[in-house]
């Protein structure tokens, strides 16, 4: 089993939402955090909060789809901490939109979703998230450093209108532990770095529960324990990923019993 106190955390999306959580959860447990935002303003807030829990935190203005910035990034670690144990690379954005919205009426096809639209969530879901694992683990093996990395898929990744392009990068996420844990093996590593992903469902965020009430109580009709999963489980789950040492390899969900057709 590892332990949380004295590690250090590298956390992408630290600013707020689950990224924030997370980086939370390092502190009050003892651990050291790098954060990461390519929002100064929520990166300042953050850094501000954490410290007020005692907090040792490292931020870093990060735009994760730069090669340069993710090396900035792991390079802080390494300078301030001297470690890497944790990489939770939880940045990520949602752009969504049918394909192609047809109408009905009018029997036309009125509106496609746009290349930006589309290249903008891989560049930052997918893309991002490579560049900083990728970087984190070149330094967590030259420094010989022990730990987990952590990647978010999403319960979107089995498939949800609208989200094409969200959908597909967090499919993807889904077989980067596996991908990542078979070149570990190969090269003698797989026990000193990790990797897993987990798969929320529908997240208790400021944005989530502001949405129309009435669409949200559709959505939590289909969550079996009836409500939202707060951040904070979340965040906990990826605690105990990190301690516990049999845990590689895969994916993780967090979903309150959701599946595609929770009903029956």
């Amino acid at each position: 089993m590892l332990e949380i106190r004295d590690s250090v955390a590298v956390v992408t999306g630290g600013g707020g939402g689950i990224g924030f959580e997370v980086a939370k959860y390092w502190i009050r447990n003892g651990g050291k955090a790098v954060i990461a935002d390519i929002s100064a303003p929520l990166l300042e807030q953050a850094e501000k909060e954490l410290k007020a829990m005692g907090g040792d935190v490292a931020p870093v203005l990060c735009n994760v789809t730069t090669e340069e910035d993710n090396a900035k990034l792991a390079d802080t670690a390494i300078a301030r901490y001297g470690q890497i144990n944790l990489v939770a690379p939880f940045a990520g954005i949602i752009k969504d939109a049918m394909t192609v919205s047809y109408d009905k009426v009018s029997g036309k096809v009125v509106r496609k979703m746009t290349l930006d639209q589309f290249k903008a969530v891989i560049d930052i879901n997918l893309t991002g998230v490579f560049l900083t694992v990728r970087e984190c683990m070149e330094r967590m093996m030259n420094n010989k450093c022990k730990g987990l990395v952590c990647l978010v898929s999403s319960t979107g990744s089995l498939g949800t209108a609208g989200q094409i392009n969200y959908s597909s990068s967090k499919a993807a996420m889904s077989v980067f532990p596996k991908v990542l844990t078979a070149e570990l093996i190969r090269r003698g590593l797989g026990n000193m770095i990790r990797v897993v992903a987990i798969a929320p469902g529908y997240v208790g965020t400021p944005m989530v529960k502001g949405m129309n009430q009435d669409a949200l109580k559709k959505i939590l009709a289909e969550v079996p324990i009836g409500r939202l999963i707060e951040p904070e489980e979340i965040a906990s789950l990826v605690g105990e990923l990190y301690r516990n040492e049999a845990l590689a390899g895969d994916v993780f969900f967090i979903h309150g019993g959701l599946r595609l057709g929770s009903r029956g």
